[in-house]
């Protein structure tokens, strides 16, 4: 009995064809004909999707190859320790950024068409975390160029520009109006997701390469501007976004209504410690899930006193009294967004959670008004079900309906704050770039983060590496480079072989009188200048295509890889009735072995993984491995050109797509 289509489809997890497929490609151009081929292997280079979809561009790929023991370290440094280094060349955070990190990479991840992404976040926990157990701190910085560059805003893009700075040895001081540095890791998001030990240890990591900090401290108010351009020869603003928007319906007016930014800063402010009545937010992104989260497990208090109002505490007017919130109990809180749940922007697992303890979560709804009493203050929200038209929200008519509520908090966007800094103002609230994320017009001043425009917090740690790129060309004099097509860490051949003391030997051009001594074919080839397979000055049959190319999943062998199903990290379940007072954190770090058994599922694409099929299906023998004493990350294996008849099974059997039938076009 045949195997019907469904079974295949659940058991197999590659299939050269689908249903129906009875043609065979055109063979002539993939096979040799009567021994003999002008296409030989080269070996190619090309970015991952992860690593492609990657905002900060960090080498995935890379680190997972140390993790699971493909890559080696140099010397007697343990592996963990080598990829918290690879991993930190692009991102200082990666016990944070694998917390709270959406992983667009994971998105990305060709494992997909196997059966699933690899667990990229939770292994750039687990070498976080092991980092910060282990004490491992940034080498010391370049020699000292004596160029100062002010830093104003201590979050995720001025911190990652500090330490990108300090690398090459300028001096890095970082302004903030905050009275500890962190930024949105530290006031937007709460401590259960990013524990603030954590926190701490990674910044101090940053801090101590001789970063000076200057807190409590607003650039354009306690300093001037034209101070500090006399001061410092860079600037680099990367003050993100802490002024919410309100939702835009009459009414919004009342004084609790009120942003997700400040509901936020006040809780891990330590002054908002209970919310009163119903509260109602309004987004659908992490922040809303986030404000959302909080309320629940701030409670709500019922003998109210004005003092103790939330939009009071929020707004800076007083703190709330630990023995007057004491007795707390559930709050009733609903989230509303414009588009339907399973199409929110908020990470799916944070959406399932938010549920799960108890967060009536309502989409395709869409607010209309706030009704106000007779004091001014908010006491319900009128909405109604929404569907969108030509991508705008409309409302669906008969379906309004009034929701009592106490308090109304929006997280529909944010603009940075740009009183005395009205210079780089773009007239919206946030600071234009261009390609280099220099502010136009303004020589010497860079921008990166939120305040360029709002995302995640690795797109404000990518910007700040690029941004750290042009300031240190503009430090130097130099004009700025065109940024490459994939704008990432790439990983280097070069710089490999020279680590592992494999550097090419210096290369000796033949002068005319050594080509005029020279005879027959010796004079022919310009005394080495080609034919070079035999010399090792020069690294031979490869290309590295990672700064154009981006390699898909149809170019490789996906028959190679067995389904295994992915380790996940285990998560901590809250329920509704034991949220309340609960900050402990919901994620847990991968064992070691877990870890490196997940990194193992990685098909490390467009790079060589070591799995030997060229080696074992080559017909001539004409592919071999690389002496262990010469072999190295990209260069494990070699083809003898001598005996190659172009018959194309290595490039058919790389699972990675590493190998291109390229020689001799």
């Amino acid at each position: 009995m045949a195997t019907s289509s469904e079974d295949m489809n659940n058991d197999l997890t590659f299939r050269r064809y689908e249903d129906g497929d009875s043609k065979t490609s055109a063979w002539s151009e993939q096979i040799f004909q009567a021994s003999w081929s002008h296409k030989c292997p080269t070996y190619v280079h090309r970015t991952p999707p992860c690593q492609g979809s990657c905002p900060a561009g960090e080498d995935i790929r890379g680190w997972l190859d140390i993790v699971r023991g493909i890559e080696k370290p140099v010397g007697d440094m343990d592996w963990q320790e080598y990829a918290f280094r690879r991993s930190t060349n692009a991102n200082p955070f990666p016990s944070i950024m694998g917390r709270v990190c959406p992983a667009p990479c994971q998105d990305g991840c060709n494992r997909n068409q196997v059966e699933d992404f690899v667990g990229i976040n939770s292994i750039e926990q687990y070498i976080g975390d092991t980092a910060l157990a282990n004490n491992y701190q940034f080498d010391a910085p370049a020699p000292e160029t004596g160029k100062k560059v002010a830093i104003i805003g201590g979050g995720p893009a001025g911190l990652a520009a500090a330490y990108q700075l300090r690398r090459r040895g300028h001096g890095a001081t970082v302004f903030d109006d905050h009275e500890e540095l962190g930024g949105f890791m530290r006031y937007g998001i709460p401590g259960y997701r990013t524990p603030r030990d954590v926190l701490d240890g990674e910044i101090k990591r940053i801090t101590d390469m001789g970063v000076e900090v200057r807190t409590s401290t607003r650039i354009g108010k306690d300093i001037p501007m034209d101070q500090i351009e006399k001061d410092y020869d860079a600037v680099l603003w990367a003050i993100g976004t802490h002024s919410g928007r309100n939702i835009p319906v009459e009414g919004a007016d009342a004084v609790n209504c009120i942003s997700g930014i400040a509901f936020l800063a006040a809780f891990n402010e330590g002054r908002l410690q209970a919310v009163t009545g119903k509260v109602i937010v309004i987004g659908g992104g992490d922040t809303s899930i986030d404000v959302a989260s909080v309320a629940r497990r701030l409670g709500a208090i019922t003998e109210v006193h004005e003092n103790d109002r939330a939009e009071n505490v929020i707004l800076g007017q007083t703190a709330h009294d630990v023995a007057a919130t004491a007795k707390r109990e559930g709050a009733d809180v609903m989230l509303t967004s414009l588009f339907p749940v399973e199409e929110m922007t908020a990470a799916e697992h944070e959406v399932r959670d938010a549920t799960n303890e108890g967060v009536e979560i309502r989409g395709s709804v869409m607010p209309l008004e706030v009704i106000k009493g007779a004091d001014g203050r908010a006491t319900a929200l009128k909405i109604a079900k929404c569907e969108m038209v030509d991508g705008r929200p409309t409302v669906i008519e008969g379906s309004e309906e009034t929701i009592e509520c106490d308090l109304v908090v929006s997280a529909i966007g944010q603009s940075g704050n740009m009183e005395g800094i009205e210079s780089v103002d773009n007239g919206k609230g946030f600071i234009d770039a261009d390609a280099n994320f220099q502010v136009p017009g303004k020589a010497g001043h860079f921008v990166a983060g939120d305040i360029v425009r709002p995302h995640l917090l690795t797109t404000a740690i990518g910007q700040a590496s690029i941004a750290a790129d042009g300031i240190d060309r503009y430090l130097d004099n130099q004009e700025m480079s065109k940024r490459p097509k994939v704008d990432v860490h790439h990983f280097n051949l070069m710089r490999k072989l020279v680590e592992t003391d494999h550097s090419p030997v210096d290369f000796h051009a033949a002068g005319r009188d050594e080509i005029k001594k020279a005879e027959g074919f010796a004079k022919e080839i310009d005394l080495g200048l080609r034919g070079t397979s035999e010399n090792d000055w020069a690294v031979h049959n490869y290309e590295d295509r990672a700064t154009n190319e981006i390699i898909p999943s149809t170019n490789l062998f996906l028959g190679h890889f067995e389904f295994t199903d992915r380790i996940k990290r285990d998560e901590i379940s809250i329920g509704s009735d034991e949220v309340l007072g609960n900050y402990q954190e919901r994620l847990v770090c991968l064992t070691t072995e877990q870890a490196q058994e997940e990194a193992g599922r990685c098909m490390s694409c467009g790079m060589c993984f070591e799995c030997d099929n060229c080696v074992v299906f080559c017909p001539q023998e004409a592919v071999k491995k690389t002496p262990a004493k010469d072999s190295t990350t990209g260069r494990y294996v070699f083809t003898d050109y001598s005996r190659c008849i172009g018959c194309h099974i290595c490039a058919d059997v790389c699972p990675t797509g590493y190998i291109d039938m390229g020689m001799g076009e």
